[in-house]
């Protein structure tokens, strides 16, 4: 059985889209090593790059062309400043000319020698081909898929080890939400305990720990960044960031200067009910709107629904426990892994292939069971709670206007957030022997519909309000 970590669920990448963005990005950095070790790199004259379906269709708005050449360049998403993307994308476009690797020059059009074909290749909606021209006139290809959530398989090997993240067997392998809870019966562990378990088959506690640290601190950094940002958001839509707006009508006036300090200024603030779903939506929001300026996010399971599970933390920091430390943290990041795993391994995290259940609907799971396992629900009501979130997101399609990942996408990733949370208050209050739809049917389920829906519906463009609202209309 596949092995999915929880840091294969929560990555650190750039946006606006785990699967037009930083799996293109991940291609390209593969694509380069396979060329060394291939020992051809050294003889490479020039390359081509050909995206398929889903990443032809809203590659502009998602940034895969970027995405592309800066992981020709070598640049790590997780590290590299992203006030250097712009300027280092236009010094190529200018000169014509990158450095593959950091290290070749080789000629290099953006405008030529980056394709945008229509074509869906049979494997999967995300397919991207990458030719290099050899010194000797030969030439070398290999076709990827980003399949979701940063993932990233290879064409001809999508069940090989090459394609897998991790190789080491669990002690608790889990395919379905059933074998998740006779696993916490058997051990009469919680779920988060189960995970960690499973994690440390893979690394150390303190690995463990400094990893989701490192997570942690780039949701709360995002949010921070986000909630003190101004201005319309880039691509040609206009969108008004709203976070900053929101954000200053709710803060109180204590100073600080950080994003630790920030998180206490918030618990101090004495917070309404209605105050409650507007920070929660300012928090959601936040994030997204980062998103979408090709900042750094982390996937929660993708880039488009970012915004969900930080939000939610946030909620139960800021309003459930001002007590809460990172031992609660590390306990909600750790279920909203496993429930995340759970989808990709029954459905999927695509919305290229889903549609936005596949990735609003799936994040607002993770959240709302993540949530209920740190409001002290059993590890049958985490499931109950992951199981509503889902099932009120059934159907739900992908249809961004532009191709960009800003509308309708930031604005559902406050409704994810909100879904979650009243996910968890309903399992909560739910016996799960009453529960109607078990988690693994829903899943099912969502998975059904994704080979039911339209294909326009799927992250192209094609459909819906990308096709209902023109860019003039805007």
């Amino acid at each position: 059985m596949e092995c999915i970590s929880v840091f294969d669920m929560l990555k650190i990448g750039i946006g606006p889209s785990s699967s037009h963005t930083l799996g293109p990005w991940r291609a390209a950095e593969r694509w380069i090593g396979e060329l060394k070790q291939q020992d051809v790199f050294d003889s490479i004259a020039s390359v081509k790059v050909e995206l398929f379906g889903s990443l032809s269709l809203t590659g502009k708005g998602h940034a895969t062309d970027i995405a592309v050449i800066m992981g020709l360049l070598g640049s790590d998403p997780e590290t590299v400043p992203t006030e250097q993307i712009h300027p280092t994308i236009e010094k190529i476009r200018a000169k014509k000319e990158l450095d593959l690797a950091g290290i070749r020059k080789i000629p290099f059009d953006p405008e030529l020698d980056i394709r945008f074909e229509k074509e869906f290749l049979p494997f999967h909606a995300n397919g991207i081909r990458f030719l290099a021209n050899l010194e000797d006139s030969k030439s070398i290809s290999e076709t990827y898929y980003s399949i979701g959530g940063g993932f990233v398989v290879k064409e001809g090997l999508p069940n090989s080890k090459e394609n897998r993240e991790t190789f080491k067997t669990f002690p608790y392998p889990i395919k379905t939400g059933e074998e998740l809870l006779t696993y916490c019966n058997q051990k009469n562990k919680s779920i988060s305990e189960l995970v960690l378990e499973n994690e440390r088959a893979l690394r150390s506690d303190k690995a463990i720990d400094h990893e989701l640290i490192r997570i942690w601190d780039t949701m709360l950094e995002c949010m921070y960044l986000g909630c003190h940002t101004q201005g319309t958001l880039p691509g040609g839509l206009n969108v008004r960031r709203r976070a900053f707006e929101m954000h200053q009508n709710l803060k109180g006036h204590l100073p600080y200067s950080n994003p630790q300090e920030w998180l206490q200024v918030i618990r101090k603030t004495r917070v309404k009910f209605r105050q409650i779903l507007k920070w929660v939506s300012c928090f959601a929001l936040s994030v997204n709107e980062v998103n979408a300026s090709l900042g750094r996010v982390v996937t929660a399971p993708t880039n488009g629904s970012a915004g969900v599970i930080p939000a939610v933390l946030m909620y139960y920091m800021v309003i459930e426990n001002h007590r809460a430390s990172f031992k609660h943290i590390k306990r909600f990041l750790l279920v909203a892994g496993e429930i995340g795993s759970i989808f990709k391994k029954g459905a999927t995290i695509s919305a290229a292939m889903g549609g936005c259940q596949a990735e609003i609907g799936v994040s607002s799971a993770m959240a709302a069971g993540a949530l209920t396992e740190l409001l002290g629900g059993t590890p049958e009501q985490v499931l109950v709670a992951a199981e509503i979130a889902m099932e009120h997101h059934l159907g739900l399609t992908c249809d961004p206007i532009g191709g960009l990942v800003q509308v309708p996408c930031i604005e559902r990733n406050s409704m994810g957030a909100i879904k979650a949370i009243n996910a968890a208050e309903l399992a909560l209050e739910t016996n799960p022997k009453d529960a109607k739809v078990p988690l693994d049917k829903v899943v099912n389920t969502m998975w059904e519909t994704a080979k039911d829906m339209s294909s326009k519906y799927k992250e192209t463009s094609e459909g819906g309000l990308a096709v209902g609202v023109f860019l003039s209309d805007c």
